[in-house]
């Protein structure tokens, strides 16, 4: 399923209710469960109902929901990640325990117990994550196997932020002098998340005795260092590579615990990721030679949809704004359209024209051409339909151009409608898997009605994708 259905638009969005932003699990009513609202910082101490998490803002049943419904306390649902969101939806709403981490501890939400079973209090007491501190983060392999693959280890573009410079070794302590916020954003970004995590992970199979249940357990993991480290070091990257082949040895470690406890035999395996990582703008030409690569200044483009507005409507008071801009997309504002009589239709499409004729935009999309599209397809505009939910719909939709960056200064991101963002692994592995190689295009919507049917659970609703097997 994609968004259009789920309704989990973007890792954070604008709640045109309030005008704030909203994390995608974020829930007043599911408060956290083993760290205080005080300890993630000021702004969380301050707005401690931002702090609670559940799945509430899903809006369609995942797998394992389906697991429960039909095997009821007969299967076990586990899910983990280093970070909120990847834990939470993967498990669902039923899940028995849904496990992340915040400031070096593994914790969850009111949502699914009223506190830490003793195994993960254990874990956190033996303290993992502070004795990282003042590591040094090493190359595994000789440098120059890294050079060979992915050329210097020093390149234009990376971020040098929390402590960890753009070059090999790196001290892990955040530039801090004690275990503290600026370590734990270092160590976010370094392998030893992921070590952690697998060490968790193996621990959550064993004490929640998974794969010996009557009915079907299910176990999800999200690894989501590569992520961090792929946004400040792009994927050319020496700390990339370095950190996909210490993953490989956590997988292997957690295949082996799996063979132990449960029998590979009786499991079926599925490896992906949600999306991929741009190159960094810098380093586009190497990767693809003839490649432009830019970085898109958002104040002048901001300026440019503000002048047209301007020049159509007439500028609004100057107690108001036209509009919100959420990353790549544009909210207008109510009062603004009231104040120059004219409606969000008219102003949406004002605003297209103006993104369409900047050079670093691919394409532009008003909520209203979008509703009017189908969403199969591969094309610009039936993969912003797909992205698009209509409780959540956001009035202007657009994508940059192919290896221009949306972030300023260094580092680079994701999201966008390009392959090197869309191209991700899908690898199967298990009982009734035949090995072999499938060349055709395949989505990662088609994992879940892929799991269903081979599970026979009921189906999902609306999921466009069929079974691959």
């Amino acid at each position: 399923m994609h968004a259009d259905v789920h309704g989990v638009i973007a890792n954070d969005w604008l709640d045109r209710g309030t005008w704030e932003m909203v994390n995608s699990v974020e829930d007043a009513l599911s408060p956290l469960v083993g760290v205080a609202p005080g300890e993630l910082g000021p702004i969380a101490a301050a707005r401690p109902e931002k702090t609670g998490r559940s799945p509430r803002t899903l809006l369609a049943p995942t797998v394992a929901d389906r697991l429960k419904e039909r095997y009821g306390a007969d299967a076990r649902v586990i899910s983990l990640s280093n970070k909120d969101r990847s834990a939470i939806l993967l498990g669902g709403q039923r899940a028995d325990g849904a496990y992340w981490d915040e400031v070096g501890r593994m914790v969850t939400s009111r949502h699914y117990a009223a506190r830490l079973p003793a195994w993960v209090e254990a874990f956190n007491a033996e303290q993992r994550v502070h004795a990282a501190f003042g590591q040094t983060w090493e190359r595994l392999l000789p440098a120059a196997v890294y050079e060979a693959v992915q050329g210097p280890d020093d390149q234009a573009g990376e971020n040098a932020e929390m402590g960890l410079g753009r070059t090999f070794p790196k001290r892990v302590d955040g530039g801090a002098k004690a275990v503290g916020p600026a370590f734990f954003s270092a160590f976010d970004n370094t392998p030893f998340a992921t070590e952690v995590l697998g060490e968790f992970v193996q621990r959550a199979i064993r004490e929640e005795r998974l794969g010996h249940h009557p009915g079907v357990d299910f176990l999800g993991v999200s690894f989501s260092q590569v992520d961090t480290v792929g946004h400040a070091y792009g994927p050319d990257s020496h700390e990339l590579m370095d950190s996909m082949l210490r993953m490989d040895r956590v997988l292997a470690a957690l295949l082996d615990c799996l063979d132990r406890e449960v029998g590979l035999g009786r499991c079926l395996i599925v490896l992906s990721a949600d999306h991929g990582v741009a190159p960094l703008p810098e380093q586009a030409a190497r990767r693809e030679p003839g490649a432009k690569g830019s970085r898109a200044n958002s104040r002048e483009i901001d300026g440019a949809v503000r002048h047209a507005l301007d020049t159509a409507f007439g500028a609004p008071p100057k107690t108001e704004t036209w509009f919100v801009r959420d990353g790549t997309t544009y909210h207008l504002r109510p009062a603004a359209l009231a104040a120059r009589e004219t409606t969000a239709a008219a102003a949406a499409k004002v605003v297209c024209d103006a993104l369409r004729a900047r050079p670093e935009v691919a394409g532009a999309f008003t909520a209203a051409e979008l509703a009017a599209l189908p969403s199969d397809g591969n094309d610009l505009a039936a993969q912003f339909r797909r992205s698009q939910h209509a409780g959540r719909a956001r009035d202007v939709l657009f994508a940059l151009r192919p290896h221009v960056g949306a972030r300023a200064g260094t580092g680079t991101g994701h999201g966008s409608p390009h392959p090197y963002d869309t191209h991700v692994a899908n690898v199967w592995f298990g009982a009734g898997i035949q090995p072999g190689v499938r060349t055709e295009r395949v989505g990662v919507d088609a994992i879940a009605p892929t799991l269903i049917a081979r599970l026979g659970l009921a189906p999902l609703p609306d999921a466009r994708a069929k079974p691959l097997f």
